[in-house]
């Protein structure tokens, strides 16, 4: 059973910096991120090679220790083991791991003295695998999605090695994306990194005769979210060391928000009614919906989303850019290409911000108070923290 004590690892996505700042400043332990190739969120904006001394940075920032963990996960072919062999050369001395699971780079990873996690792509079932990889050097492995409690508290005593878990996220109908659909479709392969997720879209049956069927859910192929808040003190006691929020494909408001719920929940037993607050928050950005995935049992028809895109209950409108900050007192100039007033719920979002929340109490026009203001006007608004030129303002408007 865990200590009450125990520090239980957070680890959040990184598809771009906005998302890295995020994670960061919203409390994660650790962020997972990819760079330009290899990796299984190509569609990601993700890292080139040299930004890794600035994530370092930001990792590092203001007494923080973040993990870094690069992920290197998806199919290798023999004409690119030299240039992922010089990848992880110059990696070595930013990442603190390498998420992987081609053999290839676990020999790379060995050879360099690289720490290594064996990604949820080699599915890891059993405690046989796991020690098959503990014996290989690995330090932790990230479990198959389709393990429930009984079978992870199973290898975690069993093995005795780290194991890390998904706790929230987007969930792919063949488990850990082992599926060639948009590979037969549109010669984009989901073991590459570059599915297009046609499998999200609504299907209908049609017989060799013309004869159409219809489906109560024609979403058939499309997997609710995982959410494990609600029994996330069950997950706690399985023995799990970090615990994983699936995302890169997603923003800065998504991370922001669901690193924050799940990094108070991590800290200590929520009361009912704080997971019930925490679970409407999580709604209000990207989800499909949400599942207790296979944590305990086999998922049902129940399980299936009903929604192509997403089902939050808010949503974020791009307004303009900040044109100027001014320190000293605290004002942000914003050019409008939408409208603007008074009550509005605003975020702002950059590289090197991250993400900054306000409500607008006060609009200025040239100095002057105004209640709404319009496409193509500057604006002046108070702004609790520091933003940057070019950051990008939304408005957040209910679905």
């Amino acid at each position: 059973m865990a200590s009450k004590d125990k520090k239980y690892e957070l680890s959040a996505p990184a598809g771009d910096f906005p998302m890295l700042v995020a994670a960061v400043n919203a409390g994660a332990d650790a962020v997972y991120f990819g760079l330009k190739e290899f990796n299984m969120r190509a569609n990601a904006k993700n890292f080139s090679l040299s930004d890794l001394k600035e994530i370092k940075k930001i990792c590092k920032s203001s007494g923080k220790n973040v993990k870094m963990y690069l992920t290197l996960n998806s199919i290798i072919y023999g004409n690119e083991l030299g240039k992922v062999e010089r990848i992880l050369k110059k990696v070595k001395e930013y990442v603190d791991a390498v998420i992987c699971w081609d053999f290839a780079v676990i020999e790379l990873c060995r050879k360099h003295k690289i720490p290594f996690f064996i990604s949820t792509q080699a599915s890891v079932s059993n405690p046989a695998a796991a020690e098959f990889y503990k014996k290989l050097g690995a330090r932790r492995i990230v479990l198959a999605r389709e393990l429930n409690l009984k079978q992870i508290k199973e290898i975690v005593k069993s093995v005795g090695i780290e194991v890390e878990c998904f706790a929230h996220g987007a969930m792919c109908v063949s488990i850990s994306g082992r599926c060639f659909m948009s590979q037969f479709a549109f010669r984009k392969s989901a073991n590459r990194g570059e599915c297009l997720q046609n499998c999200r879209r609504t299907y209908t049956i049609i017989d060799e005769e013309g004869n159409e069927l219809k489906l109560e859910n024609s979403r058939v192929l499309s997997a609710k979210d995982l959410c494990t808040l609600p029994f996330l003190e069950k997950l706690k006691k399985a023995g799990i060391t970090s615990f994983k929020i699936e995302g890169r494909n997603r923003d800065a408001r998504y991370v922001d928000t669901v690193v924050r719920v799940y990094r108070k929940a991590l800290d200590r037993k929520l009361t009912r009614k704080e997971v019930e607050d925490s679970m409407k928050e999580l709604e209000k950005v990207y989800n499909r919906g949400f599942s207790r995935g296979f944590y305990f049992g086999v998922p049902t028809a129940d399980d299936f989303s009903n929604v192509e895109n997403s089902a939050a209950s808010e949503r974020k409108h791009f307004i303009g850019k900040v044109t100027h900050y001014y320190p000293k007192v605290g004002v942000a100039t914003i050019r409008l290409v939408s409208k603007l007033k008074t009550g509005d719920e605003i975020i702002i979002i950059g590289k090197t911000t991250g993400i900054e929340k306000c409500r607008v109490e006060r609009i200025e026009i040239n100095k002057n108070p105004v209640e709404a203001a319009i496409k193509g006007q500057e604006v002046g608004i108070k702004m609790p923290n520091r933003v940057r030129k070019n950051d990008e303002v939304y408005v957040i408007k209910k679905n």
